[in-house]
């Protein structure tokens, strides 16, 4: 076995992004489906771990500073909420909302139906349904424990990684299809299809421009730092109480009042292109280690009927973003773009769907609304309602009879 350190893994994560990048502008169908760099490059490091695995050459990484990528990520996505743009984007992120409350009642449905029609324990089902693919890593684990200790349920918590894992790769490789299937249904002014890949110039290029200085450097980290602080802070004060919530939801919270206070105050004005060349940054080298570090072999550790339940969740994700998301949020662009943030998040999590989110805005054009509702969605509204479904689905009598 080959352990990397942290600078170790900091070079690999660097590469991964290198290799991603040179493989989407060489490989056209990487690129006309909108595949996120760090998707395209990790996934190809974990297939050759896998394939190294099979000569009994195992390598691991230091993932530490993940947890503090990810957290930075939120923090620059709470300092780039304006409350005027929140203000605007109130009635489109209600819509969304329910659109996205929709889908956990789906997959959760459906991984019951399933289980059962496949004669495995119900419980099995909800663990492969929104807890684990709405929930992500962190809301698996946890309530894989709860399966595990409450009803008894043999390996939840590994079925529940596993699951995430599946969930998060397919999240990632999806939403570029579904946005490019449904940018083909729509015309929008300089909204074409381009052979070259553009630069971003933000999370969802916007137009302004100025100059990043050493010293305005050092004062967008400051503020990263304080969101990273307080945020935890904040975490560990509403632990244990009716009013917990995860930590980056904490940190996104405090970077929104951070940036609305000090702009009311007339004390500092957050210079938003350096907040998400510092967010691009932190999401992307998040992303190289989540994927890199991916175990491949605990996919295939999961019994052929996981298999087809999950196959079919990618499957019903990828009809409820083109028919229903796309629909609701207006079949426009900012549509297409909004389905591709909802396969995203809806099998993975909220940095999965900002990848791939911007991997169509990159070459299609920007749309500001679904780098507005998006991050609030993610973020904020989805595990609050995720648990509340879980807890309704819970509450039927075949669950309260175990």
């Amino acid at each position: 076995m080959i352990q990397l350190d942290f600078y170790g893994t900091l070079v690999a994560a660097s590469l991964v992004l290198l290799l991603g990048r040179g493989l989407i502008a060489r490989v056209g169908f990487l690129r006309n489906y909108n595949i996120p760099e760090p998707v395209a490059g990790g996934l190809v490091v974990a297939l050759g771990l896998l394939i190294l695995r099979t000569f009994d050459i195992e390598i691991r990484f230091d993932t530490s500073l993940q947890t503090p990528l990810m957290l930075a990520f939120f923090a620059t996505i709470g300092l780039s909420a304006d409350f005027a743009n929140l203000k605007k984007g109130g009635r489109v992120v209600g819509i969304f909302l329910l659109a996205v409350t929709g889908l956990l009642v789906v997959q959760n449905a459906l991984g019951i139906g399933l289980a059962k029609t496949l004669g495995l324990d119900p419980l099995m089902g909800l663990l492969t349904g929104s807890i684990t693919l709405a929930g992500g890593h962190g809301t698996g684990a946890a309530w894989g424990t709860v399966f595990s200790e409450k009803y008894g349920l043999a390996s939840a918590s590994e079925l529940a990684i596993a699951s995430a894992t599946f969930g998060l790769v397919l999240g990632g490789l999806i939403g570029g299809p579904v946005a490019r299937l449904l940018i083909k249904r729509v015309e929008v002014p300089g909204c074409q299809f381009q052979e070259t890949p553009r630069m971003p110039k933000g999370f969802e290029q916007p137009n302004k421009e100025r100059s990043i200085t050493p010293f305005s450097f050092i004062e967008t980290l400051a503020l990263i730092a304080v969101s990273l602080l307080a945020g935890n802070l904040l975490n560990g004060f509403l632990h244990g109480t009716a009013f917990e919530l995860p930590t980056f939801v904490c940190v996104l919270f405090v970077g929104v009042m951070l940036r609305n206070g000090l702009s009311a105050l007339g004390l500092y004005q957050v210079f938003e292109r350096e907040v998400s060349v510092l967010g691009n940054v932190s999401l992307s080298l998040f992303l190289a280690i989540a994927l890199m570090s991916l175990k491949l072999w605990d996919l295939a550790a999961l019994a052929l009927p996981i298999f087809i339940i999950l196959a079919a969740q990618t499957l019903v994700m990828a009809l409820f973003a083109i028919f229903v998301t796309f629909r609701v949020m207006g079949s426009n662009y900012d549509a297409a773009v909004l389905a591709a943030g909802h396969c995203g998040f809806g099998l993975g999590a909220t940095p999965t769907a900002i990848a791939n989110m911007q991997a169509v805005t990159q070459r299609f054009g920007p749309s500001q609304i679904a780098f507005l509702v998006v991050p609030m969605v993610g973020a904020f509204f989805i595990d609050i309602i995720n648990v509340i479904v879980i807890k309704l689905y819970l509450a039927l009598p075949f669950f309260v009879a175990v």
